[in-house]
């Protein structure tokens, strides 16, 4: 009994302990994590939350970390070690990387269905078949970034693992997806704000996230989620040959996912998404903190930041209400949107890129290489 109170009490600390950074690291599943973290897990989150690690890069750290303590857990009984030895890292790769023909000769083949199901139970596990490639390589960098934070060096590097993750993926290829199936392009996006047509708060709301966040470059819907007052400017307004000047705002981005330390990612809106914008804030009464906020069934705004996911559910209803299929788009179609309207309108990537901050030439030129495709020379040479 006084052993499980113990326990007990070492759970609630952990708990606090999470509270301590939840604040930077939001966190829906405190309590089972508080459970299945270890004290020196919860020590390396708040030992990277206080060296300023970027917001998205510690949730999937936590993310990452947590399926990781899962997975150990099922498939050893045990938390894992640090660092975890060659034959650890192998076992996880071929847990996760196997061959659904030969599965199906070969139970024992792949992860074992003991483990399997401990993991879905937990919520950890929901798809079936095994992960993706890119899933695995990522679940391993994050268990190599941590085992470097707690002062150790682990096999990540070793050539035994890399042979293993070449010949499993080899072995069973798989057709890359992208992460939104269709591509929010400006005539989908004017469907999409034909449904946000009347002064109630959500329209305003709504038709606001669409318009900001396709037209500053097509953000990510973490950073539309967090987005501050503070971090907008009023921008001297953009004169125009033949009609009123347009008002034009700054967005401060900071840190983001491809800047580095002491960098501070500026973004432009001008004319009507900063008029939806500005109505927005008029609308909902918000002059600092959160710009984008949950609203309340009798019309209260709360005063906590919208969640990224919700950013996402948004898009989707609106794809609903205007009768298109909903389950086609997420809010990564309206980045990868921003670049294929861009390319259809004829504007020179590096001018696109310059908005959309991204850094990789061939990442961005690839949704102009499949907006030119289909109708481009090379498709009609018969």
């Amino acid at each position: 009994m006084a052993k499980a109170k113990q326990s007990l009490t070492a759970v609630e600390r952990r708990a606090e302990e999470l509270d301590t950074i939840a604040a930077v690291l939001p966190m829906e599943r405190r309590d089972e994590l508080a459970e299945l973290l270890t004290d020196q897990d919860v020590e390396t989150l708040k030992h990277l939350v206080e060296r300023g690690m970027g917001d998205n890069t510690l949730r999937a750290l936590t993310s990452d970390l947590a399926y990781l303590e899962a997975w150990g857990l099922a498939a050893t009984g045990h938390s894992l070690p640090w660092p975890a030895p060659e034959a650890l890292l192998l076992k996880f790769v071929a847990h996760h990387l196997w061959d659904p023909e030969k599965r199906a000769n070969d139970p024992d083949h792949g992860m074992p269905d003991d483990v399997d199901d401990k993991l879905r139970r937990q919520g950890f596990l929901k798809s079936i078949g095994p992960h993706a490639p890119d899933t695995v390589r990522r679940r391993l960098a994050s268990w190599s970034t941590l085992t470097k934070w707690r002062g150790h060096s682990g096999a990540f590097a070793s050539p035994a693992l890399k042979q293993a993750i070449r010949l499993a993926v080899r072995a069973v290829p798989r057709q890359r997806r992208r992460k939104s199936a269709k591509a929010v392009t400006g005539d989908i996006l004017a469907k999409l704000l034909a449904t946000c047509v009347t002064d109630s708060l959500r329209d305003v709301r709504d038709r606001a996230i669409l318009m900001v966040a396709f037209a500053s470059g097509g953000r990510r819907r973490s950073e539309i989620a967090g987005l501050r007052v503070e971090q907008l400017s009023v921008e001297a307004p953009i004169e125009v040959p033949d009609g009123p000047p347009l008002p034009s705002l700054a967005i401060h981005l900071g840190r983001t996912k491809t800047t580095t330390d002491g960098q501070d990612d500026l973004v432009y809106l001008t004319g009507r998404p900063v008029e939806a914008l500005n109505a927005w804030l008029v609308a909902a009464k918000i002059d600092r903190g959160s710009v984008f906020r949950a609203i309340g069934r009798w019309g209260t705004v709360s005063r906590r930041q919208l969640d990224p996911q919700s950013v996402n559910a948004i898009l989707k209803q609106r794809a609903e209400m205007a009768e298109l299929e909903s389950a086609e788009f997420s809010a990564h179609g309206l980045r990868s949107g921003y670049l294929t309207e861009a390319a259809n309108r004829g504007i020179p990537l590096p001018e696109a890129m310059e908005q959309s901050r991204h850094r990789s030439v061939q990442q961005a030129s690839s949704y102009y290489n499949n907006a030119t495709r289909r109708s481009g020379r090379a498709t009609r040479m018969l």
